[in-house]
């Protein structure tokens, strides 16, 4: 069974490589989004390499092999069924799903997750709208924009949250911005860098950058 650190390292080259359109991942990004020292990372990911999870490739970055996937796409199977879990059962909210998943994604074998799965009714997507890669390591993501893309007018339907800080997800809670609402981009002021949006009766102003991080599709 791979180590709690092996399986942060795939899970989170995975995830950079995604951001950055599939291209190698380099060792400071490794280093910063898993808080520990380049020298660090550079030995760990050595070890990585001599166990067939992935290709290093020094100066250049860092990219998984097919096994290295196979194992990122199980630890994140695994955090956003419990995510899931932890919302529908026990009632947490989406601001407090994550960083439990985050201590409990390693502590769980794949039998009792397939067993969630299947008491959860085979959801889909976890409490961010994150696609939940299926037990055979397929991962469906669906056609979306950001809520940045969206012109005046439009009206539109929240499909996901890039964005999982406790202090975001309580401020588009607050907003009146939670998964699956439906709202109309009101007004679009490039000068300003804002983004206005009313869902309900209720108009909140974003920043680009965050409005970014919403993702909609739109109707």
């Amino acid at each position: 069974m791979p180590s709690l650190t092996v399986e942060n390292y795939v899970k989170a080259i995975y995830q950079l490589g995604l951001a950055g359109g599939g291209e190698a991942v380099a060792t400071g990004q490794l280093a910063t989004a898993l808080a520990v020292s380049p020298g660090t990372v550079t030995s760990m990911l050595k070890t990585l390499s001599e166990s067939a999870l992935v290709e290093y490739m020094p100066y250049t970055g860092v990219s998984l092999t097919a096994a290295g996937q196979a194992l990122a796409l199980r630890v994140i199977r695994r955090h956003r069924l419990i995510e899931v879990f932890l919302a529908r059962t026990l009632e947490m909210s989406w601001d407090e799903v994550h960083e439990e998943a985050e201590h409990m994604e390693h502590a769980v074998s794949d039998l009792l997750i397939d067993r969630i799965d299947k008491f959860l009714n085979y959801p889909s997507v976890d409490p961010h709208g994150d696609p939940i890669p299926r037990a055979d390591g397929t991962l469906l993501n669906p056609a979306t924009t950001s809520l940045a893309n969206t012109a005046p007018g439009q009206r539109f339907k929240i499909t996901r949250v890039l964005d999982q800080s406790p202090e975001f997800l309580r401020f588009l809670t607050n907003s009146g911005l939670a998964l699956d609402a439906l709202g109309t981009t009101v007004a679009k002021k490039q000068e300003a860098g804002l983004l206005v949006v009313r869902v309900g009766d209720h108009e909140t102003s974003l920043g680009m950058p965050a409005a970014g991080k919403i993702q909609v599709i739109e109707l």
